[in-house]
């Protein structure tokens, strides 16, 4: 499927009030292009629709004109540069960012986490991450996800080993 055509499924998404699906497209969309900042704009503009000040301000950190609370709340949330370096999903080279400023936030997210850990990292690197006062939060979604699957595997137990037990009463019957 094409970028225009997931884009538009996202817009008719948003239009029919299924924004978790267009969150999800657009993530993905992010994956596969991290370098278009058009797109880290569109889901940071999803997760306001959430209410969720924090990852509109991941979303919207390599932007100039990004809101100073988001941001702020990004921050927060990420408290130290590996999080935060984790959290934007870049790789490569921050000369592809499209931007000068955008490019002197990944630069100085890198030297911050680089300074951190006691060596040069780069996008992408594997980082260890021992900050102890951030767990990753999952979001809603993440959440939802695992409750539904927690039900479906505990449902799928429960009919199998109702099937068993009926199958050897059947058998001595």
């Amino acid at each position: 499927m094409s970028l225009s055509n997931t884009l538009d499924r996202v817009d008719a998404d948003l239009a029919a009030g299924r924004v978790p699906m267009a969150r999800q497209r657009l993530r993905g969309l992010v994956s596969s292009f991290p370098y278009d900042l058009t797109l880290r704009r569109r889901l940071a503009e999803v997760y306001r629709l959430y209410g969720d000040a924090a990852e509109a301000g991941r979303w919207m950190y390599l932007e100039e004109d990004r809101d100073a609370v988001e941001t702020a709340a990004f921050e927060e949330r990420y408290g130290s540069p590996g999080w935060r370096m984790k959290a934007l999903a870049w790789s490569g080279p921050e000369a592809l960012a499209g931007t000068a400023f955008a490019e002197g936030q990944l630069v100085a997210v890198r030297t911050a986490c680089s300074e951190a850990v006691g060596r040069a990292v780069a996008w992408g690197d594997p980082i260890p991450l021992e900050d102890d006062e951030y767990d990753e939060v999952p979001d809603e979604g993440s959440r939802w996800s695992a409750v539904v699957v927690a039900i479906g595997a505990f449902l799928g137990v429960t009919v199998t080993v109702g099937v068993w037990i009926r199958g050897v009463i059947a058998l001595f019957e």
